[in-house]
C-alpha cells in the first residue's frame, strides 16, 4: 500500500495511507455501534498516535462527501456509517493491523464515556476578585444529586479541580454521602479504592 500521508506524530505501526485511515474510521463507527462526532473520531486516532490531525480530519471529510458516513437525523455533529460505510468496514477491516483496530476502538470508547460524563455532570469556573470558584454538579438524570463550590486562588488549580472531578464524579458523591452519614466503613472502603484510582 502506498504511503500518501504526512507521518508527523504517528507512532511506529500507525497509518501512513489515506485508504487505511478512511477504512479505520468506518471500522470505528461499526465497532463502537453508536453515533460519534468528527472531534471524537479524530481525537481517537490522535491520542493513540495512529494518524495526525490533518490527515484524520481530511479523511473524515472525504468519507462524508462520498456518502460513506452521514449525520444522524436531527444532528449536525453526530455521524454514523451509511450502508456503503458498513460495507467498507466489513470488507476491508482485515487490511488493518489488529493492534491499530484495538487501540482506536479503545480510545473511541473512552472518549465517548468522557463525553457522557461531561454531558451529565457540569463544572463551571467563575473568576472572582481574589481567585476562582469551581462549581460542580452531579446529575441524577432529572435532577442534581449534589452541587458544591470550591474556591481556589488561581486558574491552574481551578482547571485541575475540573479535570479531576470529571475523572470520577460518582466518587465525589460517594465520599460526600459517606462523610455526611458518618459511615466509617464506607469511608474506609472508598479511601482504599481511591488509592487504586490515583
Amino acid at each position: 500500500m502506498a504511503f500518501d500521508t504526512f507521518d508527523e506524530g504517528i507512532i511506529l505501526g500507525g497509518m501512513r495511507s489515506k485508504t487505511e485511515i478512511r477504512t479505520l474510521i468506518c471500522y470505528l463507527f461499526k465497532t463502537v455501534g453508536q453515533p460519534m462526532s468528527k472531534e471524537t473520531v479524530v481525537n481517537a486516532l490522535l491520542e493513540k498516535g495512529l494518524a495526525n490531525y490533518f490527515e484524520a480530519s481530511t479523511c473524515f471529510d472525504d468519507l462524508s462527501r462520498n456518502g460513506n458516513i452521514a449525520p444522524i437525523e436531527g444532528s449536525d455533529t453526530l455521524y454514523r456509517n451509511t450502508e456503503n460505510g458498513e460495507m467498507i468496514a466489513t470488507q476491508l477491516e482485515d487490511t488493518l493491523a489488529l493492534t491499530v483496530r484495538e487501540r482506536a476502538t479503545e480510545c473511541a470508547l473512552l472518549l465517548l464515556e468522557r463525553e457522557r460524563i461531561e454531558r451529565e455532570n457540569k463544572v463551571t469556573i467563575e473568576k472572582g476578585e481574589n481567585g476562582y470558584t469551581v462549581n460542580c454538579a452531579i446529575s441524577g438524570g432529572e435532577m442534581d444529586l449534589l452541587r458544591f463550590s470550591v474556591y481556589v486562588p488561581d486558574i491552574t488549580q481551578a482547571r485541575l479541580l475540573r479535570k479531576n472531578f470529571y475523572k470520577n464524579p460518582e466518587l465525589f458523591y460517594e465520599v460526600m454521602i459517606a462523610m455526611l452519614t458518618r459511615n466509617k466503613r464506607a469511608v474506609t472502603d472508598i479511601l482504599s479504592e481511591f488509592g487504586s484510582v490515583i
